[in-house]
């Protein structure tokens, strides 16, 4: 059997780090590569002409034979300029004293070939030809939340979210609580969710607003000649992140930009998305060799911000005295204790976010107040504050009588804008005594942020690299391991759910 290498100019990514490249050093040719001292190859017959003709500068390439089989050929680089592929010209980057010398085996090598992104392309069928480098097909993955289209799906949606431990974090002792809970919160929690999604329409619009923005995306990207296909992962709803991930495989994308549709990075959304990518693309063989660039916030993009400024100077010109407005930022909250136990970035990011949002608004000469509070807190612990509800109360009492409600931390309309902010706030907004009541609209398609994502992705295709996370893979499953056990913990699980649903009711009084 013979192997041939074609040699291929390379990009900046794949030299900024030859020796710690997630791409590189995941594979056992260049794990030997960082060992010794000469390549070597077999059958390289295309090699002569490139050396000849001086293919690669900055090389000195030599041959000998060692036997009739095979050729060794040493690559020795005193000093190679690094090329970025988003720019014409060098970054001025070398690698000095380079020495690649080691040896290759055919059964490493076999279907695999060396690709101008430094990552190994495997062939999704062994008769597949890969004595040339593939064209380069760019997906972008959308991650969303996800919602139920339907009446009916909204008790299996609530399963999922509240199933999900970056959702509910139990103490390591009482995990197996989780999906018991999870299966008695969202019983309990349906008849009071699927009132609030009949009220906007029988269910979430987020599918389809999201579908919209993928289509946008892509004729964005082709517009500044970048041809992808965009696709869409739900956390927790269909296109489930699973779905999407097969489909990326059978179209067989070589490089890929992970872009989460949460503007700030949390724990409890971008972090839960992207911990369930890593664990599909780790047990994956093709996908754990796919470069991958994961953009993990965006909310401090010039696009972003001024998108948003854009929309709230608009959303205050509906008003009778403009500068009198209260702008009133309302972000999703998470639970105090992501931030201050687990590292959670989300609140440094949301107040980083409302400071470069009025920063913005003050340059084009507004300079009305405003104030950040957060929505949406579920069950009987502590979330971040001031809560939305407290807040309109309270600036009621003050004398606050005109009120521009901004939802930050979304980019779709669903259930948290459509139903709570524009219903359940507006309603106790009145009440409190606020007179003027109006709400900027989700970003959603608007031509700007839509370019400005188009932008954030080219700017983060030359960073792709193979997702690499511990090699540690999850234990049999509970179930198959042992079924008498398992199910004694779910019957546990379940009373211990109904207990503390009974103690506190709480769980039972949100809309989501």
């Amino acid at each position: 059997m013979t192997v041939s290498f074609s040699f291929y100019t390379y990009s900046e990514p794949t030299l900024r780090k030859p020796y710690t490249n997630p791409n590189f050093i995941n594979f056992p040719f260049f794990q030997r590569l960082t060992r010794s001292n000469s390549i070597q190859f077999c059958n390289l017959n295309d090699m002569d002409a490139a050396i000849s003709s001086s293919a690669l500068p900055g090389f000195n390439l030599s041959k000998s034979n060692t036997s009739k089989s095979r050729h060794d050929i040493s690559i020795h680089a005193c000093e190679l300029p690094c090329r970025s592929s988003s720019s014409s010209g060098t970054t001025g980057k070398t690698f000095q004293n380079l020495q690649l010398d080691t040896s290759v085996q055919n059964r490493n090598l076999v279907g695999k070939t060396l690709c101008s992104s430094g990552a190994w392309v495997h062939p999704l069928s062994s008769t597949e030809s890969h004595s040339h480098v593939e064209e380069e097909k760019v997906g972008v993955l959308l991650l969303n939340l996800g919602g139920p289209e339907t009446l009916n799906d909204v008790q299996p949606f609530l399963y999922n979210l509240f199933a999900d431990p970056d959702i509910i974090r139990l103490p390591r002792l009482f995990r197996f609580l989780q999906r018991p809970l999870a299966r008695l919160i969202s019983t309990l929690r349906a008849p009071k969710s699927k009132e609030g999604y009949a009220s906007i329409g029988g269910g979430s619009p987020l599918r389809k607003i999201t579908d919209e923005q993928a289509d946008a995306l892509k004729m964005a990207l082709e517009a500044k000649k970048v041809a992808a296909n965009v696709y869409v992962a739900m956390r927790y709803w269909h296109p489930f992140t699973e779905e999407a991930v097969q489909q990326i495989k059978r179209d067989r994308i070589n490089k890929l930009v992970v872009l989460p549709l949460y503007p700030q990075y949390s724990i409890s959304t971008t972090g839960s998305s992207i911990r369930v990518l890593q664990d599909l693309f780790r047990e994956d063989k093709i996908l754990s060799r796919l470069p991958v660039a994961i953009i993990q916030s965006w909310y401090q993009r010039g696009g972003y911000v001024n998108s948003m400024a854009d929309l709230i100077e608009k959303e205050l010109q509906r008003f009778g005295s403009p500068e009198e407005v209260m702008i009133f930022f309302s972000a999703h909250g998470v639970p105090v204790t992501y931030v201050r136990d687990a590292g959670d970035p989300y609140k440094d990011q949301m107040e980083d976010c409302i400071y470069l949002i009025m920063q913005e608004l003050k340059a084009r000469g507004i300079n009305n107040d405003h104030k950040l509070a957060y929505q949406s807190r579920v069950g009987p612990v502590q979330w971040l504050k001031p809560y939305t509800d407290e807040v309109l109360v309270d600036l009621g009492k003050q004398g606050v009588k005109s009120l521009l409600a901004v939802p930050v931390s979304f980019v779709s309309e669903h259930i948290e804008t459509l139903e709570e902010i524009d219903m359940e706030y507006k309603e106790l907004a009145l009440e409190s005594g606020i007179e003027n009541w109006g709400r900027v609209p989700a970003l959603g398609c608007t031509s700007t942020f839509i370019t400005d994502l188009a932008d954030a992705v080219i700017e983060a295709l030359p960073s792709a690299e193979a997702i690499t996370t511990s090699t540690a893979v999850s234990g049999p499953n509970s179930l198959n391991q042992n079924p008498v056990g398992y199910a004694i913990k779910m019957i546990l699980g379940s009373f211990l759910a109904f207990i503390i649903l009974l103690v506190f009711p709480a769980f039972k009084s949100q809309s989501i």
